[in-house]
């Protein structure tokens, strides 16, 4: 019997979060082929696979960033649906199936993605988003999202998680690439993961592109997913923030670019880095009161 799913999960130092999420993937009814693409970890994750069954596990020999680990699972999947999974999440064993279910339904759905919640079960940023504009992030930096209610669309909050929950699959501008379901047709016609970003904005690229092809991307409140946000990058704060931002760039440049003037876009650049300069720093001012 062919698997329903090929899960792609791109490994940095999860420890025993991996094995939870594989446990995860092992208690779903459906047919699922399990891929890890480990980028050079250097913890005892890949420990955490032993004795585990039907797994394949590849092993790149420097961290190459997540986009590119991805697409490394997509050369080698095989079933029809590929499902991009965290290490760092966890779920019950009826969540695939009704990201599944949704998949199916339409055939011009080639996006899912589910409820992203903390431990405590309250809803997390970025499972359901709008797409993050230049003038969309610098109304949320500024505060000037509080006017929302009364200019909707001049001050609108692309966190759609401060909006009330659906109770049925609805379609959304942007999901989260720590959990996604995605139609091999789709990714066929659209291609691959943009190898440019390292960390952080890949994601939203995609969606963005896939939305140029006219592809539906949906959220799936029911299907719940725990995530263990940023679990595999604590360790190095300021890396993740470096491109982080630097994604921020390359997507804004990429999207947008024709859009803003050059002078708006030498600020949007200007105020992305001024944002990382404060990240940096506060990073920096608690490592020091640490040590």
């Amino acid at each position: 019997m062919s698997a329903a799913i090929s899960a792609i999960i791109v490994n940095y130092n999860a420890g025993a979060l991996l094995h939870r999420c594989i446990d995860s993937l092992l208690a779903c009814p459906l047919k699922i082929e399990i891929i890890v693409v480990d980028n050079a970890s250097t913890d005892s994750s890949l420990n955490e696979l032993v004795g585990l069954a039907n797994i394949h596990v590849i092993k790149n020999p420097s961290n190459l960033g997540f986009a590119k680990a991805c697409n490394i699972g997509i050369r080698i999947a095989t079933a029809p649906f590929l499902f991009f999974l965290n290490p760092d999440c966890s779920f019950q064993p009826d969540t695939l199936t009704k990201l599944l279910d949704v998949m199916q339904a339409d055939a011009r759905v080639g996006m899912v993605g589910g409820l992203l919640v903390n431990a405590d079960g309250t809803e997390q940023a970025g499972g359901r988003r709008a797409v993050p504009t230049p003038w969309r992030s610098f109304t949320r930096a500024f505060g000037l999202v509080r006017f929302a209610d009364r200019w909707p669309r001049l001050f609108f909050d692309f966190h759609l998680h401060n909006q009330p929950l659906p109770d049925h699959a609805v379609e959304v501008e942007a999901i989260s690439g720590a959990c996604m379901m995605v139609r091999r047709e789709a990714i066929l016609d659209v291609g691959e993961w943009d190898e440019e970003y390292f960390l952080h904005c890949e994601d939203l690229d995609w969606c963005m592109r896939f939305r140029q092809k006219g592809w539906k991307i949906l959220f799936v409140p029911t299907a719940k997913i725990v995530h263990e946000q940023g679990a595999c990058g604590r360790s190095r704060p300021l890396f993740v923030e470096w491109h982080k931002h630097k994604g921020m760039l390359r997507f804004y440049r990429k999207f947008f670019q024709h859009q803003y003037p050059g002078i708006l876009m030498g600020l949007v650049i200007l105020g992305v880095w001024f944002r990382f300069v404060l990240v940096a720093g506060y990073h920096s001012f608690v490592r020091f009161r640490k040590s």
